[in-house]
């Protein structure tokens, strides 16, 4: 008899594409992946620890996995089983806990599907997270974007975060093995390949390469294709990336760009790297050099300290620059890190009304920004999966669009124009 196995990711595109490393261990043990709805022998959740909601929703899909089956075998691996596998493992059913290193190895740690009375927790200790697990999810319903890991861990320590708790120090796949991967994606038909890892900017610090180099050997590749960064920090998005995104079409006029507050005094007490005013001077250098770019911004409401003046400078810094949509984060209390001690507690709907008033500001800047490219040429890469009559695409720019759906459009560049604007999603005419 055939085992089935489902899967549930939580968290970034990081965890997205080790998810499908996994998954390949499972179809090589004979395995068959089916929807985590449907009544699977073995459930694997890989988690995430940014926030507290992640380390709840952990719970919530425990408990679905075992409503589907109450006999399957459920492993919770991820950034959240590393920093609190104890916790995880007094969660009723959960049968085996693996770390941010064991998930790529899961075979050796489970010998056979049997449930047990007791969690069995296998985690590396943090300090010892020092080997890079190669790893790239693809859409397989489309055959258009592949999402290949590159770098992980952060070196930062930002007074907010738990990812190194979770992942350990920064390390890269080298060069060689990038290219390969990059080709091998290629070749297998994705026409965006997609950067990613927990500090991507920060990529070959141990090597005699930097990341504006290996986006330079990347763009040599032949091929119809494009590259997208995942996130870049300000402070590693140099000029020279901004000038190779200029002078080669294959990098996507788009960045996403972590700003987290508009208020020096937060930024100090989050340990970011950056002030504002180098925040604003990146972004407008970018925009002033590369055309219709798109640039995406991660922000985080009710930090310890966070008066409702700094929260005002937050607002108004997004306001007044040139960005095209926000990821707005409430703050949420993350064990072991050192906001955890902070003075100035905001209150939790207060938290949640800032939240609010920033997705607002999202929407806006998102329609302002599509208003700006009415008339305008740009490339779309279409889906293959139907949207009732429609179908889906990304610009180069990230601008998200809408078409009847026509089959010989798939996976391909087309030029389009924007016809009508609807509050995230363009209606395009084919050029």
């Amino acid at each position: 008899m055939i085992s089935k196995v489902a899967f549930h990711t939580l968290g970034c595109k990081l965890n997205f594409s080790e998810t499908s490393t996994i998954g390949k261990q499972f179809i090589n043990k004979g395995f068959v992946v089916v929807d985590f709805n449907d009544k699977a022998d073995v459930y694997v959740i890989n988690t995430c620890t940014v926030t507290e909601n992640t380390d709840r929703e952990c719970r919530q899909i425990v408990r679905r996995a075992l409503r589907n089956n109450p006999n399957a075998f459920i492993a919770v691996t991820g950034c959240y089983a590393q920093v609190r596998p104890e916790e995880i493992s007094e969660i009723k059913g959960v049968d085996i806990v693996l770390g941010t290193n064991e998930k790529f190895d899961i075979f050796s740690y489970i010998k056979n599907f049997e449930k047990n009375e007791l969690s069995c927790i296998h985690v590396t200790p943090t300090e010892e997270l020092n080997t890079f697990y190669a790893a790239y999810s693809t859409e397989a319903d489309n055959r258009t974007r592949a999402f290949l890991k590159i770098q992980d861990g952060c070196d930062y320590k930002c007074s907010f975060c738990t990812v190194p708790l979770a992942r350990g120090g920064s390390r890269s796949l080298d060069l060689v093995n990038v290219i390969s991967e990059f080709k091998t994606l290629l070749n297998s038909g994705y026409k965006e390949i997609v950067l990613t890892g927990v500090n991507v900017g920060d990529y070959g610090k141990s090597f005699d390469i930097d990341f504006y180099h290996l986006l330079e050997e990347i763009v040599q590749i032949p091929g119809d294709y494009r590259v997208r960064i995942s996130s870049i920090e300000p402070n590693l998005l140099s000029n020279d990336i901004i000038n190779l995104t200029v002078q080669n079409n294959k990098l996507c006029n788009h960045f996403h760009i972590p700003l987290q507050s508009g208020s020096d005094k937060i930024l100090r007490l989050m340990q970011r790297r950056y002030t504002t005013k180098d925040y604003k001077d990146v972004v407008l250098k970018a925009a002033s050099k590369i055309d219709s770019l798109g640039i995406g911004v991660d922000v985080i409401v009710g930090f310890p300290g966070e008066t409702e003046e700094d929260f005002k400078e937050t607002y108004n810094v997004l306001l007044e620059l040139p960005i095209s949509y926000l990821h707005v984060f409430t703050y949420s209390e993350r064990p072991n890190t050192k906001a955890l001690g902070f003075d100035g507690i905001v209150d939790v709907i207060e938290r949640k009304r800032r939240n609010n008033m920033l997705r607002d500001l999202s929407e806006k800047k998102r329609y302002k920004y599509y208003q700006k490219m009415m008339g305008k040429e740009f490339t779309v890469l279409f889906e293959n999966e139907p949207h009732g009559n429609f179908m889906k695409g990304f610009g180069s720019n990230y601008v998200r669009v809408i078409h009847p759906y026509d089959g010989t459009l798939v996976n391909k560049f087309v030029k389009v124009k924007i016809k009508e604007v609807n509050k995230n999603i363009c209606t395009v005419e084919i050029i």
